[in-house]
């Protein structure tokens, strides 16, 4: 960021971001359903959910774009509407879910355009610099890949040297190339000071990425802290899948698996059993003899490391991108 536009000191309280009881209704729809959260100046801040969770909704307001029904947000200790919009919109950054740019522009082109509308910034070399595409100043967006695209949209929200960066699910249908390259420009931007508002549905991205996030389901927030907080709030080291062939009884039954050494819990998802353990070294041998002693073949078995995503699953039943 340049010095001319770089934020307050760490040392100032006031936090970039502050929403208290958020709210947004369409009709007798809830689409937010009284959000409270805070963004730290200098910090990474997730909203994670699957689709229809709310997350777009709460940027759009939070971005300017969109009145909330109730609620209260706070931009650098200023609201929307209190004669603080000009400057506001000067520190802000925004990069939605969905851009459709001029693809007869060139690169440079469509960054001089939205270089226009800031009073100060990066120059157009410097926005394409940080996004990588010295190459492609001069092709026409309709010649660019998926992730060219991304990073260019990326470049327009940089361009004005924003202090606050909204990030709207950037790195949705992109290769794990692409993805890796947006975020190296998301950790840059932070590394030199800026703020980051990013919405994923990508735990790996979340967790990478994120200082601290809340996770969303139906409007509210049902879970927040940082990402090793949530991992550890389930209370297991390892996650054991398993399904079992020719099960007699249709779905196999949980209670079966129950009391099992070493294992916390056990859930059913899409026919399989889902065991949370905390001692895989005990689990394992517990359930192989269980499943010797009650004539059960397995179907497949599979464990990892407890993630992100089993924490979702653990709070609604159902995986991240489930819709």
């Amino acid at each position: 960021m340049s010095a001319a536009t770089a934020p307050a000191a760490a040392s100032d309280a006031t936090p970039a971001l502050r929403c208290r009881g958020l709210v947004k209704h369409y009709g007798d729809v809830k689409a937010v359903d009284g959000i409270d959260f805070e963004v730290p100046r200098g910090t990474c801040f997730g909203m994670l959910g699957p689709n229809g969770a709310g997350k777009t909704t709460t940027m759009e307001m939070i971005e300017g774009l969109t009145p909330p029904t109730a609620g209260r947000i706070e931009l650098f200790g200023h609201s929307w509407g209190e004669g603080h919009d000009r400057e506001l919109r000067r520190r802000l950054g925004v990069q939605l879910q969905e851009t459709r740019l001029p693809e007869k522009l060139t690169v440079t082109e469509l960054l001089r355009l939205f270089r226009s509308f800031y009073p100060g910034g990066r120059s157009v070399e410097e926005a394409i610099r940080v996004v990588q595409l010295e190459e492609k100043r001069d092709a026409r967006l309709e010649k660019l890949s998926g992730g060219q695209k991304q990073r260019l949209s990326l470049a327009t929200a940089l361009v004005g040297d924003p202090e606050l960066l909204f990030l709207d699910e950037p790195t949705t249908g992109l290769d794990p190339q692409a993805r890796l390259s947006i975020w190296e420009i998301v950790e840059d931007f932070r590394a030199h000071g800026g703020t980051v508002l990013l919405t994923t549905h990508y735990m790996d991205e979340a967790a990478h990425l994120c200082d601290r996030l809340v996770i969303l389901d139906h409007g509210k927030v049902i879970a927040a802290g940082t990402p090793a907080e949530l991992v550890a709030s389930l209370g297991a080291d390892q996650i054991v899948e398993l399904a079992i062939a020719g099960d007699g009884d249709g779905e196999p039954s949980v209670d079966r698996f129950g009391g099992l050494a070493g294992v916390r819990s056990v859930t059913l998802r899409d026919g399989r059993l889902v065991l949370s353990v905390t001692a895989i070294a005990q689990a394992l041998p517990a359930l192989l003899q269980l499943l010797e002693r009650e004539k059960l073949a397995l179907a497949s078995l599979t464990t990892h490391q407890a993630t992100l995503e089993d924490v979702f699953v653990g709070l609604t039943g159902r995986g991240l991108r489930e819709t």
